[in-house]
């Protein structure tokens, strides 16, 4: 069936307007925070794999970090075991952190790799552990109660935060042609395994790589106003405004930090992007509209 003139319009200029950007980003990185339910839902799977095949095969490298809370939480309720969570962290003993590393580590990042490769692509999957990729540390959580001068110091197990990042293992891989997708744990000196936020990881990882843009997949819309409407593009001084006056609040607190953190850091642009929208990531890339809310340090 041939394309009506409408139609072949707006394809044709959906790729002439791909082609001012697969020129600038080529050879350009472009980390990508992984989850939520562009991660669960089948359709938006298949368009996330057929997104960062297309990145690399017109000269772009992605790295992926990956998430997998949910399937962590079942896979611990199977097991009979309660999911504790202190300030929206995981409360991650022993036993927990073995199954963080099986899910993680295993089921979940092999089925992204796999699925890469089901649509052309070349994975390679690893965790931060390998290749030194990723030292963590313990993570402090300190509150205050009533009194001001009181604090509690509360041990969350095995829970972590980047110490540092060795990225020669990702060069490896891209410059070998692959697609790295890494899952979010780190080790200490001691060969103790941490638990490690993905989009922390996935922030950390851009800085590192001097990425071209750091892009987390969330379940929303993007940074929105008082209004409700979602905000396109914001500098550095407009996201702390929004903090201080408190719009941006609750869960979009901690993405909005490490997506401020990045662009101070080095990476050229941050971007909160909804996920829930197929060929999210292309769209963010190669359109001049994208899906979400663009951060930049000058913006």
């Amino acid at each position: 069936m041939s394309l009506n003139k409408i139609q072949a319009q707006e394809i044709s200029r959906v790729l002439s307007e791909g082609l001012p950007y697969i020129q600038r980003f080529r050879g350009k990185t472009i980390v990508v925070k992984y989850g939520g339910n562009a991660m669960t839902d089948s359709n938006l799977q298949k368009g996330f794999a057929r997104d960062l095949v297309l990145l690399k095969l017109v000269g772009i490298n992605p790295v992926v970090v990956h998430g997998g809370g949910p399937q962590i939480g079942n896979l611990l309720k199977r097991l009979g075991k309660t999911s504790e969570f202190i300030q929206g962290q995981r409360v991650t003993d022993a036993e927990t952190m073995d199954v963080v590393e099986m899910v993680l580590g295993g089921l979940v990042n092999k089925q992204i790799v796999s699925l890469i490769n089901q649509h052309g692509g070349r994975a390679i999957g690893i965790t931060g552990k390998d290749g030194g990729l990723i030292k963590a540390r313990k993570l402090t959580l300190v509150t205050r109660g009533k009194d001001p001068e009181a604090t509690e110091i509360i041990d969350l197990g095995h829970v972590g935060e980047v110490e540092s990042i060795d990225v020669r293992v990702i060069n490896l891989l891209t410059d070998s042609d692959a697609i790295p997708v890494i899952a979010p744990i780190g080790v200490d000196d001691r060969g103790n395994s941490y638990n490690i936020n993905a989009d922390l990881v996935a922030g950390k990882i851009a800085e590192v790589l001097k990425a071209e843009k750091l892009m987390l997949l969330t379940n929303t819309e993007g940074v929105l106003d008082k209004d409700g409407k979602i905000l396109t593009g914001l500098g550095a001084t407009q996201v702390e405004d929004l903090i201080v006056a408190g719009i941006i609040h609750g869960g979009m607190l901690p993405k909005i930090r490490c997506a401020l953190d990045a662009v101070k850091n080095g990476v050229v642009t941050a971007h909160i992007i909804d996920g829930r929208v197929e060929h999210a990531v292309l769209l963010e890339v190669f359109t001049n509209e994208g899906v979400g809310t663009l951060i930049g340090a000058n913006h």
